[in-house]
């Protein structure tokens, strides 16, 4: 054995978006924790797009801003132009979006994680995995009935040395056995100018841990001293930006617009005529890419009856000429990307200065997960990010947040965070990714989320900040903030409650369509309208999004409660499907696979029938394997 050998409570392997969120997370729980890469300089890097946020998206960043995360502190320091999208919709399609100084944004959050207490960030290069056979644990450790138990020990790194650590949070990213492809040209690595790992696959899949593969692709860099602006149309940022973050006051610094311009029927041809030397269409790649953010060449091939699609020219940073060119992700050989912008307007002279690739990556479908993000084969494994086949900077950070809380918590022998569907968008990515899996990258839209209208993005902190604070991932300058902000919310509420116009309170007006916040302060008295005036803008959301939406989030409620009832109805752990002797073979094969925590979980499995449900139900209800006391005959459930 090594004599090098460092002792943790937690490790976490990989320094991008969901590395860093979950080190920072299980070091605010309390843990010692180790936060190991291969690069220091590429900690929290935006190797894709430099934006956070988007419809969908953005809710995530500002839950994990609730939750204490660092993704809605960095993007508020460092962001160079702000757009809250979809306003012309209902609340519930609000989705804050940033453009980022990369650069910036980067340093941000490694000094964030230099900064936190109890996380050690090491530069190092994880080789094995390394664990023991575990006694015959309970299944509320490892629900398994069958197959070997394992436990984490720790990874071993290049040199020898080991670290050792009871949880372990993978947050591989792209890198696990990658392969870049830019035309017939094929590269090892997961990033451009990095490398690949393949030790941490072998291990992975030694242990019984399923790996599949994935794509996705990124566009070209453009030099924007090249770029003819003036043939492009101009994208501003809001006059009056929204920080993401509830503790940012508000936005200080200049934005930067962006631009937009288009593909031509010219270009559409170079593509189709180029397509035979695209690795998505040679049969070079056959994996799955993602189906919401697709190739040019995806794009020119579905929708060939289009004679434009739509490009966004967005800066890299405040000291750079880099242009991302969002709408041109290729795997396109070189010289047909230099011919593809002679063609586009704007964009004739333009210079590249990185090519577009695409990768291909190891993934662990993530049914393999239970709702805490831990491996159900391995005791003390966590997976975070792109290794559960997903896609994004958010849905990774959300993640890792997850991860790293849950396994602090376990180190800790507390009970971990899951959250419900109607709690988070966090909780419905979970809930997806291990009932449902995946087959493309997982993206998150407000359309996953059924109850999007309780999980606005303007109110993250009511719902999540409070079980934030009793967990300790959230200091008490935080708490507090939210406590006055509830005060003042409540304060509000009772005002317009209690002050008449016209025969109706303010708060009856107030779910007029037609009726905003300043008419209703015109409609109240002198000193109830000054009063009203001088509120905080993030109260004043709030209450005229609880009123105005008070009918349609009473129904969400209801359904809530309802499904609610059936997440009451827990399903053992060892529960032997195989005794269902008139459960369909497709039902009994899913459930062994998912092996559900409770009914509502069951019932949201692909393919599973109201039927099934309803066998499991009378079944259990009959063995009385999940209540003593089972309800009456009739009883709602």
């Amino acid at each position: 054995m090594s004599s090098n050998v460092y002792h943790f409570d937690v490790l976490v392997i990989g320094a991008g978006h969901a590395g860093t969120e979950a080190a920072l997370a299980a070091a605010r729980v309390g843990a010692k924790t180790a936060l190991l890469t291969t690069n220091l300089d590429t900690v929290g890097q935006m190797s894709c797009n430099p934006a956070i946020g988007g419809v969908g998206k953005g809710q995530i960043v500002r839950e994990i801003d609730a939750l204490g995360g660092a993704m809605g502190q960095a993007i508020d320091a460092t962001g160079i132009q702000f757009r809250m999208l979809n306003l012309r919709k209902g609340a519930a399609m609000h989705g804050p979006r940033a453009q980022a100084d990369k650069r910036a944004y980067q340093a941000e959050i490694k000094r964030l994680v230099e900064e936190q207490e109890n996380l050690s960030l090491r530069q190092e290069g994880v080789e094995d995995l390394l664990t023991e056979p575990a006694a015959k644990a309970s299944h509320a450790q490892s629900p398994l009935a069958e197959g070997p138990v394992v436990r984490m020990t720790g990874v071993r790194v290049r040199g020898g040395a080991e670290y050792r650590a009871a949880a372990v949070v993978l947050t591989t990213g792209t890198f696990l056995q990658a392969l870049m492809h830019t035309g017939e040209a094929k590269t090892a690595g997961g990033r451009a100018g990095e490398g690949t790992t393949s030790g941490v696959s072998q291990s992975l899949q030694t242990l019984g841990i399923r790996l599949e593969r994935f794509k996705t692709g990124t566009p070209p860099r453009l030099n924007g001293r090249t770029i003819d602006y003036s043939a492009c149309e101009i994208q501003p940022g809001d006059e009056q930006p929204q920080p993401f973050s509830f503790l940012t006051e508000r936005i200080t610094q200049a934005q930067v617009p962006c631009y937009i311009t288009h593909t031509t029927a010219a270009s559409h041809e170079l593509i189709r005529a180029n397509l035979h030397r695209a690795p998505m269409y040679s049969g070079q790649i056959e994996t799955s890419g993602p189906r919401y953010c697709p190739s040019i060449e995806d794009k020119i091939v579905r929708f060939a009856e289009k004679n434009q699609h739509q490009l966004y020219l967005e800066p890299e940073g405040r000291n750079t000429l880099e242009v991302y060119v969002n709408g041109v992700s290729t795997s396109l050989p070189r010289d047909v990307q230099d011919a593809l912008f002679r063609m586009i307007p704007g964009c004739e002279h333009a210079q590249i200065m990185r090519y577009g690739y695409a990768v291909e990556y190891d993934y662990a479908p993530p049914e393999q997960l239970r709702a805490t993000l831990e491996t159900k084969q391995i005791d003390g494994l966590y997976f975070a990010g792109q290794i559960n086949g997903t896609t994004g900077y958010e849905e990774a950070g959300g993640q890792g947040l997850i991860a790293g809380t849950n396994a602090a918590l376990k180190v800790a022998n507390r009970e971990p965070l899951v959250l419900g569907r109607e709690q988070a968008y966090l909780g419905v990515l979970v809930d997806d990714l291990v009932t449902r899996g995946v087959d493309e990258p997982y993206r998150m839209f407000t359309s996953r989320a059924e109850y999007r209208l309780l999980l606005r993005q303007d109110n993250a902190d009511r719902r999540l900040t409070p079980l934030a604070e009793q967990l300790g991932l959230v200091d008490s300058r935080r708490a507090e903030k939210l406590r006055a902000k509830q005060a003042e919310i409540l304060r509000l509420t009772t005002l317009l409650d209690a002050t008449r116009y016209e025969g109706l309170s303010l708060a009856e007006r107030m779910r007029r369509p037609e009726v905003d916040w300043p008419a209703v302060v015109q409609m109240a008295p002198p000193d109830t309208a000054r009063e009203l005036a001088e509120a905080g803008p993030a109260a004043v959301e709030q209450v005229v999004n609880d009123i105005k939406y008070a009918g349609y989030i009473a129904r969400q409620n209801f359904e809530v409660e309802r499904q609610q009832r059936l997440a009451s109805k827990p399903i053992p752990a060892e529960f032997d499907y195989g005794r269902l002797v008139h459960l369909r073979h497709e039902a009994r094969e899913k459930l062994l696979r998912i092996r559900p925590r409770d009914l509502a979980q069951a019932s949201r499995i692909s393919g599973i029938t109201p039927a099934d449900i309803s066998l499991l139900m009378a079944h259990l209800k009959a063995s009385r394997a999940i209540d003593p006391n089972p309800a009456a005959p009739g009883s709602a459930i």
